[in-house]
């Protein structure tokens, strides 16, 4: 009975170990199996083994630095868009899925389709280069290891301040590898949003705010109505509505007279946020409701208020929606070159002056630009707490 123990014990060890063995195996196989699959999946030519890769992102990523430069390092797809750390790339992988599905759906199978989706694509890419504070780039680059004294008097002047600041490679570095995508449909898109909501919206709500700059008149049109009218709207105004009939309103707008330059309302006291620009029949009927003195300038100023009509288009109750709005013009439009201060970083006042020295390098309208403006005003550091 021992001896047939013993036998017994020992098969059970044989076993245990040609299971362990076959583990080991399986396991080294699999290892191998995954290596060699991530290895294969980290090639460029895998990456661009589909047809949109191949004829869209290919070609403009070739014509670049990363692609062929003076020292013969390349960077390809992977080395920026997938994390070298193996969990980090193992999730890249599986979200890499997505780009599967999209091919076989043919989401993006020709140029037109491409384009239409490429700012939305590289609004996704951005956002996650942010959020993981340009990971893959600082796989190549690091402050540390950068020379300053070899770099262009331009480059220094941004990537100093950038070390030290904190800010990441993608803030300042978008369009590096593929061509930037057209901002305004972003902005486009985020506009007419805002005034189909102003369709559903506008009809009950007794505080409206503008979208865009609008004519106001002393007495309700009964015809086709003068384009300038009385008395401009300007955007990002608050109204307070009086009554209705059909599509006018009659509003009260109030704000800030300076004395002496009676023909503007401002939003605030001492600050240069314009709420109406008014005609001088306009500035006749302004009922002034209290004086200031600005103790700091002397100027004198004057709480008014005046009752106009306007038609309810482009009028909206969300605030908020508005604000939105401005953060993506402002992201949009400024963060292609650089990352956006917050608005905080400036006084009311100050931000004419900052973006009024980058409107040669931006792309947008004059009515985009005074609703940029307006937004960084309303949220700087000496107005934000009284938006």
């Amino acid at each position: 009975m021992p001896a047939a123990a013993g036998r017994y014990s020992r098969r059970i060890w044989i076993i245990a170990a040609a299971i362990a063995a076959a583990g080991i195996v399986v396991g080294v196989l699999f290892c191998g199996g995954l290596y060699a699959a991530l290895d294969y999946t980290d090639q460029l030519e895998f990456c661009i083994s589909c047809h949109e890769m191949k004829t869209a992102n290919f070609v403009e990523y070739s014509q670049t630095i990363h692609y062929k430069n003076a020292s013969g390092v390349r960077a390809v797809c992977t080395d920026c868009h997938v994390p070298q750390q193996l969990v980090p790339k193992l999730v890249a992988k599986v979200e890499a899925t997505n780009d599967l599905i999209q091919h076989v759906l043919g989401n993006i199978d020709t140029p037109e389709k491409f384009e239409a989706q490429r700012l939305r694509m590289a609004k996704v890419v951005w956002a996650q280069l942010q959020a993981d504070d340009s990971r893959e780039c600082r796989s190549c680059h690091s402050w540390q290891a950068m020379d300053f004294h070899k770099q262009t008097p331009d480059a220094v002047a941004k990537m100093q301040p950038a070390s030290t600041n904190g800010d990441t490679c993608i803030s300042c570095h978008k369009g590096i590898a593929h061509h930037l995508p057209d901002m305004t449909q972003g902005i486009q898109q985020a506009y007419d949003d805002l005034v189909e909501q102003a369709k559903q919206q506008g009809a009950k709500a007794d505080t409206l705010y503008s979208i865009t700059t609008k004519p106001m008149f002393l007495e309700r049109p009964s015809g086709q109505p003068d384009a300038s009218g009385d008395a401009r709207l300007l955007a990002l105004s608050q109204v307070h509505v009086l009554q209705r009939q059909g599509e006018w309103l009659q509003v009260r707008i109030e704000g800030w007279q300076q004395e002496g330059a009676e023909r503007v309302l401002y939003a605030m006291r001492g600050q240069r946020i314009f709420v109406a620009a008014l005609g001088n029949d306009a500035v006749a009927k302004v009922e002034q409701l209290s004086t200031e003195t600005d103790p700091d300038t002397q100027i004198v100023w004057h709480h008014a208020a005046v009752t106009m009509w306007t038609t309810r288009d482009a009028m909206i109750v969300d605030r908020a929606g508005l604000f939105a709005y401005g953060a993506e013009l402002f992201g949009d439009t400024c963060g292609t070159c650089h990352s956006p201060p917050p608005p905080e970083t400036q006084l009311a006042n100050q931000w004419i002056g900052s973006l009024n020295a980058m409107k040669d390098r931006i792309s947008i309208d004059d009515e985009q630009y005074r609703f940029l403006q307006k937004y960084l005003q309303l949220n700087a550091s000496d107005t934000a707490a009284a938006k």
